[in-house]
């Protein structure tokens, strides 16, 4: 397994050991899912926590996790579409002609 140290963003050095690059078999797969859910339960802390509240923690946490995805391609594609006609009116529009004003 390989080590990195990231430092870069953290005061004090953490150390993450990351699964060997190349080709992943499922016994592979499975520790690496493993890893990454020891890693969630170590960085959100809730290793601490009784199953219960755990169970409530991540329904909590997958509900909003869900609310904003929903959000986001709900909402956003429309102030997308308005901002590029409000920039492409204001700053490189076509003019209008004046027969399509008068028709």
């Amino acid at each position: 397994m390989g080590v990195r140290v990231l430092s870069w963003y953290f005061e004090t050095p953490l150390l993450f050991a990351f699964p060997p690059a190349g080709r992943m078999n499922f016994k592979n797969m499975r520790e690496y899912l493993a890893w990454l859910y020891y890693q969630y339960l170590l960085i959100t802390g809730i290793y601490v926590l009784e199953p219960w509240e755990k169970s409530i923690f991540n329904s909590v946490l997958f509900s909003a996790i869900a609310m904003v995805v929903y959000t986001s391609y709900v909402f956003v594609p429309i102030h997308v579409r308005l901002a590029l006609e409000f920039f492409f009116e204001n700053f490189g529009g076509q003019p209008e002609s004046t027969m399509a004003l008068m028709n």
